[in-house]
């Protein structure tokens, strides 16, 4: 194959670098996880209706994060600021849940 096919199947344009990566990878785990304790919470404190309530809070909070983000969930560049507020609701949120359940 010519070096010239090979140069454009490997390149990666959409990655701004290895820690942007990672950073990227830890919003979305970070996201799937703080979204499945808000079900939890919303379910204990309010049953059925309390996790409905939640998905739809869920949605508006990623449609909070994109708007904050330039019109995208995962922004190429994004900020360790932001991954630890999302550590913090995580655990916040976490803890509430495990009063809760208590």
């Amino acid at each position: 194959m010519p070096a010239s096919i090979i140069g454009s199947v490997t390149e990666n344009s959409v990655s701004a670098g290895t820690g942007s990566d990672i950073r990227t990878l830890a919003a979305a785990a970070l996201l799937t996880y703080a979204g499945g304790v808000l079900l939890l919470v919303g379910y204990l404190l309010l049953s059925v209706f309390g996790a409905i309530l939640a998905v739809v809070g869920g949605v508006f909070g990623v449609i909070w994060w994109r708007k904050s983000h330039g019109d995208r969930v995962f922004p190429r560049d994004l900020s360790v600021k932001s991954l630890l507020i999302l550590v913090g609701v995580g655990a916040v949120l976490t803890v509430l849940a495990m009063a809760l359940a208590a």
